[in-house]
């Protein structure tokens, strides 16, 4: 068999083309982003910023934006340029992972051939993550005039700046409100409650050890300890529902509903960003052998430290979900039945 070459962690990595005559297309691509104008130093005050240089972050979006990958066909050949030979691209709308660097670029294609040239997609917010970073998204129209499906998506690079593992996850275009708190409650009826577990109390300054303290230390202990990390002017939206939180009395009652016995949130991969951060997780219910994949995204005040925005976002028991899937065939440059004014929404 043939020896392939291993990460430190003994993943398999792509074989870095040596022959001076040939270009990688991601040194090239990378080669056109802004450098940083200082070397970055984490916890040096002038470093410390939210536009400094971030490797995953400028590469998403070049991509996303330069050279419009959800759109055209060059853009699509080009996001397969930056994967790895050995990438996994977990599009959740989509029944299996997309596994290899010519099955991620087939996919893109086909993504790029499903909008008909009518629509692109539009970055809202992306995190300031350096070796991943993940991005809040929205379908627009080809006029500009119109919007549609939104969702979020994790990007992690690989040691040689290799796009390695993305996921990708679409709102749901149903939004069963507080339906799935009752049907979460009934799936884990029979569950008893837990002893809370013990923690070390942190003031974590940065999005991603936030992100962490809360899910990794803080979870299935005390909710008031999560609560101080949120500003006043906390937005939190979960496309479970179909408006979002905006004040830290209902974001505290929304966690308190969800914190039950028989329930876990895993996290599973997170970035490392400063000023924000995206997540990927899992949702165990107690007794049952599946989980729910999700995704959140958290935005930290610059000057507080505190959260003052959160997008979470589930996939889909069923894929390709049989609404979204009518909603793209129908009305592909929006991927939803009926389009909203450019920002009549909000985030």
């Amino acid at each position: 068999t043939a020896n392939i070459p291993k990460t430190r962690d003994g993943n398999p990595r792509a074989i870095e083309l040596s022959c001076p005559m040939v270009k990688n297309p991601l040194q090239s691509l990378l080669e056109t982003l802004p450098k940083p104008a200082v070397p970055e130093i984490l916890g040096r005050k002038d470093t410390l910023s939210a536009d400094r240089f971030c490797k995953a972050r400028e590469l998403v979006t070049s991509l996303v934006n330069e050279e419009k990958c959800f759109a055209t066909k060059n853009g699509a050949i080009a996001f397969g340029d930056a994967c790895a030979i050995d990438v996994v691209y977990e599009d959740c709308f989509e029944p299996k992972s997309f596994v290899g660097r010519k099955a991620v670029t087939d996919h893109m294609k086909a993504k790029v051939d499903e909008r008909k040239g009518k629509g692109d997609v539009r970055i809202d917010k992306i995190s300031d993550g350096n070796i991943a970073c993940g991005y809040a998204w929205t379908w627009v129209s080809g006029d500009g005039k119109e919007e549609g499906l939104r969702g979020t998506t994790f990007v992690q690079l690989n040691e040689s700046g290799e796009i390695q593992y993305v996921r990708e996850i679409p709102e749901p275009l149903y939004k069963p409100g507080d339906l799935i708190l009752e049907l979460l409650k009934a799936a884990t009826k029979d569950a008893q409650p837990k002893t809370p577990k013990s923690f070390q109390r942190k003031t974590p300054k940065t999005a991603n050890e936030v992100a962490k303290y809360l899910f990794l230390d803080v979870q299935g202990s005390e909710v008031e300890e999560g609560m101080r990390f949120f500003s006043e002017n906390i937005v939190y939206r979960d496309f479970n529902y179909e408006e979002p939180l905006r004040n830290t009395v209902e974001v505290q009652k929304f966690i308190e509903d969800f914190s039950f016995p028989g329930i876990e949130f895993k996290p599973d991969r997170f970035d490392d960003g400063i000023f924000s951060t995206c997540f990927t997780w899992e949702v165990r219910l107690e007794g049952q052998d599946t989980a729910v994949k999700g995704m959140s995204f958290y935005e930290l005040d610059p000057d507080t430290r505190l959260i003052t925005y959160v997008r979470d976002i589930p996939e889909s028991a069923i894929k390709p979900p049989p609404l979204g899937l009518l909603a793209r065939k129908l009305r592909p440059d929006l991927g939803v039945f009926q389009g909203f004014a450019v920002g009549s929404r909000g985030l």
